[in-house]
Parts: C-alpha cells; structure tokens; sequence
C-alpha cells in the first residue's frame, strides 16, 4: 500500500535517522570485510532500501534530482553548470587544504595514510585504475549525489522546517556527514575538505533547483581526474 500523505517533521527525522544509521552501520559491518570497498557497497545497499522507502511513500527519484531533462536547452545546460560545478570541487578543496595547514591542523605537504593504503595500487596499473573510474562514476558520481545531495538534504530540510535557514542547515547537515563518510582513509583533513566541497555542492544542488545531473557529472570528472594523476604518478 502507497502512503501519500505528506511526512510530518518527526517523521521524517525518524526516517533520516534510520537511513544514515543504517548508511553508517552497514559501512562499519563491511570495513571488517572489504575495506577498500565497503563504502561504495553501503552506501548501494542504503539507496536500494530507500528507493523501497519511497515507493511504499508515493515518491520518486525525479522528484530529488534525477529527473528528465525537456528538450535541448535543457540538456545543453547541464555543460556549463557541470564545469561549474568542477570548479567549485577543486577551489573549496585546495582553500580548505590551505586554510587548514595555516592553522596547524594538518599539512598539505602530506598525504593522508590512508589514501596511499586505499588507492596506492592504482598507480601504472591499468585495469585497477579502470576499475576506480568506473566506480567514481558509479558510486561517487552517481550513488553520492543522490543520497549527499539529493536524499540528505531534502530529508533534512523537511526535519527543519523546509524553507529559508531550514535549507541553511539541510545543506550543513549534509555536508557533515559527507565528510565523515570519508573520514575512515583520510582524517581530519578528508572530513573538513571533503565536508566543505559537499556544502559547495549543496548550494549548487539548490541553485540548479534540485537537479542532480550537473553534480553528478561534476563529481564523476573530478573523481575521474584524480584518479588519472595517481595513474600518472602525478601530485595534486
């Protein structure tokens, strides 16, 4: 049976509670299997059980950002905002790095550990960089932007009263978490940056009116050029 009614706002805190508990959860179950992986594998396990949720709610996806796109000027669009969106990836990134090794809190001179851990495989060899793009796209282009941007913040906004400062703190909140998300391999410093760039997403997710098409295309080529300067052996 489809529920149709309109969420409460202590409904819907319950429900966002429940969908990240279960994100965070399933990620810590999973760390002791597939590390390297284990966020990825969560985080489609959590978007299979919400888009459950929804349509037992009457919801779709279209409704969050993953909806068509009417005609040519439409579609042309999401270039720019996508480039747009890379831009704001890449300058929130390196002033958050730079603000932070100013304060003392890390140094950019230095790469997290476990980065090198995660992903120090990938360089020279072909077929795992290829396997890390794929991924990029897949779950951090894809699988990121509709739970950070699309599911968190709608959610959030609907907990905080759905206009004005309440989509002040959505965005907030959703950047929080994203930043923790990649706390596990690289620190402090993955939190802060990575919390950051997930705001400045944030706010484009609203500028661009919830559509999710330019993010997604925005995180999938920044995840894409990071993963070609490890390939190289390149620094960034």
């Amino acid at each position: 049976m489809t529920d149709t009614n309109p969420p409460s706002r202590i409904r819907s805190l319950i429900e966002l509670g429940y969908v990240v508990a279960f994100a965070l959860i399933s990620k810590l179950i999973l760390d002791e299997y597939i590390w390297k992986f284990s966020g990825p594998v969560s985080l489609a396990l959590t978007l299979v059980l919400f888009s459950i949720w929804m349509q037992r709610r009457g919801e779709t996806w279209s409704e969050i950002g993953l909806r068509p796109l009417p005609g040519l000027k439409a579609k042309l669009l999401i270039v720019p905002q996508a480039l747009l969106g890379v831009v704001a990836i890449l300058a929130t990134g390196v002033l958050t790095g730079l603000a932070g090794d100013a304060l003392g809190l890390w140094s950019v001179a230095e790469q997290p550990a476990g980065v090198a851990e995660r992903w120090g495989d990938v360089r020279g060899n072909l077929p795992v960089y290829l396997l890390w793009v794929t991924l990029s796209w897949v779950s951090g282009g894809f699988a990121e932007e509709m739970f950070f941007r699309g599911v968190l913040i709608t959610w959030a906004a609907r907990v905080f009263g759905g206009k004005g400062a309440a989509l002040v703190l959505a965005v907030l909140f959703a950047g929080f978490v994203f930043g923790y998300g990649h706390f596990y391999y690289q620190g402090l410093r993955g939190w802060v940056s990575t919390g950051m760039i997930g705001v400045a997403l944030g706010v484009l997710y609203l500028v661009y009116k919830r559509n999710l098409w330019p993010l997604i295309m925005a995180h999938g080529l920044v995840d894409t050029l990071v993963f070609t300067a490890h390939y190289a052996d390149l620094d960034m």
